[in-house]
């Protein structure tokens, strides 16, 4: 229990000493952190003809140039472009440094089965089975090739399920966001490479939990499968993987700035299928507002919490003005304020943020539909 303590005053410490952590705008995506798993005297797993470090490290170079080609705006810093061991902590020290407004962790795959196939993406979490755990697990072993790894991570034992339980004691501030990107990732991978889908899925990967902005780790394909390590060994099956992560990356970055409205995604998510489309559904569906006229009207509101049931929005969200909520597949979506320019919004959305709402971002909506943010200027400008 000792140790549990430990390790958890370490994590908030270490995510939340630094203020200056959380002052990036979210509203805007223009800096990303993609890091290659493992690299250097740690090879990761292991095919019959390759090694994990490199089919990783070959596909972040990859995704980095398509994105750097393809949106100018975006900065793309790599935790490694050669093959040299970088510690999983100094791996989200580099973003948090940067002040990243996302983090891209790539991986392969691998099981003592020929047959195991497909595409996963995690999001931090707490395990919610053994076989999380035994994900987990596999990939935070990397930090015993460390020198001073015990010191580093306060005596964690990545082994030890014991050492878990700290990590359903930190609640995400970047939950709903990581799993908007990993839900796009895993419908890229589905629709347009083809790739079976494994779902998205929690567990307590060590790089995801120091990294304190939007996290994902993808799982690209298992090395131990015959065919897959085949695909992506070959520079089309890199292309295609690469291009679909940029596709994913690309709808994520439109929807969180409001450019355009992009296709809906579906995922199975521990389990369990949610079919939460935070766009297409979204600008199908009626808004239910609190306090609120039914009239015609575009506006902008700020985002900034989404629950599976209704609340009394005066006792659970005090110090937020003028909260309503709009519901989506079964998900309250709750919003504050209405306003007639993004610009206003954008005001209000750092006043949420600093009331803990980190992942907070603007909505707009026209006649009560959720829209993009040019559909909506469009409507005004009328």
């Amino acid at each position: 229990m000792q140790n549990i303590i430990k390790v958890t005053i370490l994590l908030l410490v270490f995510l939340f000493l630094d203020f200056n952590i959380f002052s990036q705008d979210y509203s805007r995506i223009d800096k990303v952190v993609i890091d290659a798993g493992h690299g250097g005297k740690d090879p990761g797993t292991l095919g019959a003809h390759s090694r994990e470090k490199d089919v990783a490290l070959a596909i972040a170079l990859k995704l980095g140039k398509l994105i750097s080609d393809n949106l100018p705006d975006v900065k793309v810093i790599y935790t490694r472009k050669t093959d040299v061991f970088i510690e999983l902590y100094k791996r989200a020290q580099i973003a948090n440094d940067a002040k990243a407004d996302l983090f891209i962790s790539i991986h392969c795959n691998s099981i003592d089965t020929h047959k195991a196939h497909g595409t996963e993406t995690w999001v931090m979490g707490t395990y919610r089975n053994k076989k999380n755990l035994e994900v987990a697990k596999k990939e935070n072993s990397a930090i015993l090739l460390e020198a001073d790894y015990d010191k580093n991570y306060d005596n964690f034992d990545p082994n030890s399920p014991e050492s878990y339980i700290s990590f359903s004691l930190l609640q995400s501030a970047y939950h709903e966001q990581s799993m908007f990107l990993a839900k796009n990732v895993q419908d890229q991978f589905k629709n347009r490479v083809h790739r079976f889908d494994r779902g998205v899925k929690e567990a307590g990967f060590l790089v995801l939990v120091y990294t304190a902005m939007p996290s994902i780790l993808i799982e690209t394909g298992f090395l131990s499968n015959y065919d897959e390590e085949k695909f992506l060994t070959s520079e089309m099956g890199q292309d295609y993987i690469a291009s679909a992560i940029y596709r994913a990356f690309k709808t994520y970055k439109n929807s969180i700035e409001g450019n355009n409205v992009e296709e809906s995604v579906n995922a199975n998510t521990s389990g369990a299928n949610i079919k939460e489309d935070i766009t297409k559904s979204d600008k199908e569906s009626s808004v239910t507002s609190i306090n609120s006229n039914s009239k015609d009207e575009a506006y902008f509101g700020v985002q900034f919490s989404s629950l599976r049931k209704k609340v009394d929005v005066k006792t659970a969200f005090k110090g937020v003005s003028d909260v309503w909520y709009y519901k989506s597949n079964g998900v309250y979506k709750y919003v504050s304020g209405k306003f007639s320019s993004f610009n206003k919004a954008a005001k209000q959305l750092k006043v949420i943020k600093k009331r803990q709402y980190k992942d907070a971002f603007v909505v707009a909506f026209v006649n009560g539909k959720r829209v993009s943010r040019a559909e909506a200027e469009k409507y005004l400008k009328k």
